[in-house]
């Protein structure tokens, strides 16, 4: 663990990236400083974006890149907002300078870049994590308390499906060399739900993938370079239960929810954004079937925890080995598409 800090606002905090899609520059900062710490550095290409973090947060230092930003500001720990691809290779020069580092999901896009950011974290007794806030939404506390409960009984997989049939939008999120591929934006989120709802170890993934429907329609964005049109996953564990991840471009019939936890005795069915269904059997075969609203998201504990970890009040939660997990297996989904065979896990 590293040396703690006395307190958490010693803490001194810088983001890389600020751009205006989901204002996440602000929303990280800010959820930095209700942890206890310190704003003091904005790293970021454009100048606009650059007076805007300046007008969220008088006084702080703000640099055109991040190697300046780290020779000139006294900063403890930087957060990595920045497209996929670049997030091990900056996340890398964090580490280098001795600084803590924060990448936001996902870690990276392959399983090497994952192990190198550890090494190099490792090596100088630093910091290294994924902003997975997401471990705190509503949706996933809610089934972890009803599979607690007993009420699923004993789970026997998790599905996990998101999209639609529409033509991808002209964002570096649809381009595949950024993005890492279909799986990894929205899907990071939903394999790191199911790995906290099936713990265990996973031995074997396999991975299926359609590709060019969309590159080939007029218009398309990245069409040398898009992502699959759809993509899926199919984890299996070490004790047979399995997890089934699919995301696509091309339903156009799609299920209804986005997460189902299946049981021997019921089943959770995340529906949407405000609410779930749970439907259980009881001990008299009656099935009964329940919508209730979704616990509220409690994300602001992923900072709440680095700042307690810091500060030696807290273990890591999200620790650098639980985010190397879903990569991994997204990682393995990928090449198995390519390879058309199922992959064996690899433990670090």
């Amino acid at each position: 663990m590293p040396t703690p800090y006395a307190r958490a606002d010693a803490i001194r905090v810088g983001v890389v990236g600020y751009g205006g899609a989901y204002h996440m520059g602000r929303t990280h900062l800010s959820e930095m400083r209700a942890a206890g710490m310190t704003p003091v550095a904005v790293a970021e290409i454009d100048p606009a974006r650059l007076a805007v973090a300046r007008t969220d947060f008088p006084g702080i230092q703000t640099f055109d890149t991040l190697d300046a930003m780290l020779a000139e500001a006294a900063v403890d720990l930087v957060t990595v907002i920045t497209p996929h691809d670049t997030h091990a290779p900056l996340g890398l020069r964090v580490l280098a300078s001795g600084r803590h580092c924060i990448l936001e999901k996902p870690m990276a896009i392959s399983t090497a870049e994952c192990d190198a950011l550890i090494a190099a974290a490792r090596a100088r007794d630093l910091l290294v994590s994924a902003y997975h806030n997401r471990h705190w939404d509503g949706w996933i506390l809610h089934a972890l308390a009803v599979a607690r409960a007993g009420t699923l009984g004993e789970i026997v997989r998790v599905d996990l499906r998101m999209g639609r049939h529409q033509m991808p939008g002209p964002t570096w999120r649809s381009h595949r060399r950024i993005s890492g591929g279909i799986l990894y934006d929205w899907g990071v989120h939903l394999l790191e739900y199911a790995l906290q709802l099936l713990p265990g170890p996973v031995i074997e993934v396999s991975g299926y993938a359609h590709e060019g429907y969309w590159a080939r329609q007029p218009g398309a964005p990245h069409p040398d370079d898009a992502n699959e049109d759809e993509a899926q996953l199919i984890a299996r564990l070490a004790d047979g239960r399995h997890i089934n991840l699919t995301i696509t471009s091309l339903d156009v019939a799609p299920k209804p929810g986005i997460m189902e936890v299946v049981g021997t005795r019921g089943s959770f069915l995340w529906l949407d954004w405000q609410s779930c269904q749970i439907t259980e059997v009881r001990a008299t075969g009656e099935k009964v079937v329940t919508t209730v609203a979704n616990h509220p998201s409690e994300g602001h504990r992923f900072y709440e925890n680095i700042a307690a970890h810091l500060t030696g009040q807290a273990p890591l939660i999200i620790t650098p080995e639980w985010a190397r997990r879903p990569i991994h297996l997204l990682d393995l989904a990928g090449r198995s598409a390519r390879e058309g065979r199922a992959l064996p896990v690899i433990y670090p």
